[in-house]
């Protein structure tokens, strides 16, 4: 097992029982969406070039959304914090189109419970069950946000014991407090989540 402080000069062999984990590159997160988070544009790129180092070793990309009905827990109409955003079905729930996300990919739907929220991965309930099928042990997870479904599914992931690579460089924050992302990143690393960028996959 991999001591949590990586050097910047470690690799990290990817191996079977290794997936990436994409949270949320849909329209209505990204510049000119519903809920924009800041910069969110800028590390789909950098997610690009991790979905190219699965791919070519045949390791199973997942990526997730938010498939939300449309009167959703979470809505300001509905008594929740935030704006209508990936409304099941329509342009702002779509994946960037910039993501080049593999034909095999498995695509999790979650929040799609009217009174759940849906932050985790792991809220949809078949995800864990298609990572014990496919025998993953590490999961590399990346995407937006930060603070909200990065920082929920990270929690989820560790206490379930998976090794959990943070994509460190793959991340944005929505930070509706300034702290909130640096907050969320310092969490998940005290609480065991393995912080890496890009160069260090070997």
């Amino acid at each position: 097992m991999m001591n949590k402080q990586q050097n910047s000069t470690d690799k990290v062999e990817l191996d079977t029982g290794d997936a990436l984990l994409i949270s949320d590159i849909q329209n209505d997160f990204l510049p000119g969406g519903s809920l924009a988070v800041q910069e969110g544009d800028r590390i789909i790129p950098v997610l690009n070039g991790y979905i190219d180092q699965f791919s070519n070793r045949q390791l199973p990309v997942f990526a997730t959304r938010d498939w939300h009905p449309a009167k959703h827990c979470s809505f300001i109409r509905q008594g929740g914090p935030w704006p209508e955003h990936c409304i099941a079905g329509t342009k702002g729930a779509e994946f960037s189109a910039d993501l080049h996300l593999p034909i095999s990919a498995y695509i999790i739907s979650k929040g799609t419970d009217v009174e759940r929220e849906g932050y985790s991965s792991f809220s949809n309930r078949t995800f864990k069950q298609q990572l014990d099928n496919a025998g993953i042990r590490r999961l590399f997870i990346g995407g937006l946000a930060t603070d909200y479904c990065v920082l929920n599914t990270v929690r989820d992931g560790l206490n379930y014991h998976y090794t959990v690579f943070l994509l460190i460089d793959a991340i944005r924050a929505v930070n509706v407090r300034r702290q909130d992302g640096e907050d969320a990143i310092n969490e998940m690393i005290e609480k065991g989540a393995i912080p890496i960028t890009l160069r260090m996959i070997g």
